[in-house]
């Protein structure tokens, strides 16, 4: 009998990928890891698209509700929950199948990738650096000590800047050295949910309006008592970062929605562009009939033979 493969359903937020891989587990006899930053902290429930107990259709899923909202992200804390996971349900003969949009994610679970240590002096200090100077020196410099790294880092994400020049100091050695590679640590294959452009733009109008009507605004007020404000990652988060400024009195709730709105938007191209460059990708129409059935022959096709 052939193992089938890792399974990482990938691609754009509100794409469908937690419908697909709830899909995929019914058929297959799986269970669902989250691939979703934000999905690990507890109570972020509505701003993220957590599925309910109800939208799991009884498929376990793992990794969800994982860190409190003051825990600053750890991808490499997630990698050491990810794998002995994915062994473990391997073991027993479950398909493990990924789900989420957190593209770092996807890649500290299924490949051979290491995460250099941190120094919390050294941290601060580019942090404090950042916050008074701005990205573009922090960039400038990470472009003379690195450019491949610098090539491979959107000059507007501060957080990964920072990190890339804490490597560069704390180990001698350039972060590029550190970065992802394609290589595989498990038989896995990795589907993208492919949404048209003008549609997922739509979608995720869509989605936000249903986070609101929902109650994402009292949520970020319940989530205020348990320190979301002092949240490094929680607090940025897309949605609960615009509400945090419609609550601190900087922008009305409309423009707080149509900001969480823009933002999305956003965040979706590079989203994006981050799953495009990894050719092993297989990407299949959302909106086909028979999205499940060209999904499960993917994964039957990749099934390595005994």
């Amino acid at each position: 009998m052939r193992q089938l493969p890792v399974i990482a359903v990938v691609g754009p937020t509100a794409a469908g990928k937690s419908d697909l891989a709830v899909d995929l587990a019914l058929r297959l006899g799986g269970e669902v890891i989250n691939t979703d930053s934000m999905q690990l902290y507890r109570g972020m429930d509505i701003g993220t698209a957590k599925l309910t107990p109800a939208e799991r259709r009884g498929v376990p899923h793992h990794l969800l509700d994982v860190w409190d909202v003051t825990e600053t992200a750890s991808v490499a804390e997630y990698q050491a929950m990810a794998r002995p996971l994915i062994e473990e349900l391997r073991a027993k003969g479950t398909v493990p199948i990924l789900a989420g949009g957190s593209g770092l994610y996807v890649r500290a679970a299924l490949d051979d990738l290491e995460f250099p240590g941190t120094d919390p002096e050294v941290r601060a200090r580019l942090e404090a650096e950042l916050e008074r100077l701005g990205l573009a020196p922090l960039y400038e410099r990470l472009r003379e000590r690195d450019p491949k790294a610098a090539g491979a880092i959107l000059p507007g994400n501060g957080r990964r800047i920072v990190r890339a020049l804490e490597v560069i100091e704390i180990s001698g050695r350039p972060f590029s050295a550190t970065m992802p590679s394609y290589d595989a640590v498990y038989d896995s294959v990795q589907i993208g949910v492919e949404v048209p452009r003008d549609v997922l733009d739509e979608r995720v109008a869509l989605r936000v309006e249903r986070m609101w009507e929902a109650g994402l605004v009292d949520e970020v007020r319940s989530l205020l008592r348990r320190g979301l404000a002092e949240g490094r990652t929680a607090s940025r988060a897309l949605g609960y970062a615009q509400v945090l400024r419609f609550l601190d009195g900087e922008w009305t709730e409309e423009q707080a929605k149509a900001e969480t709105i823009r933002a999305t938007r956003r965040f979706v191209r590079r989203q994006e562009s981050w799953f495009r460059r990894d050719p092993r990708v297989v990407w299949l129409p959302q909106e086909d009939p028979a999205l499940l059935g060209r999904a499960l022959a993917v994964v039957e096709g990749a099934a390595p033979a005994r």
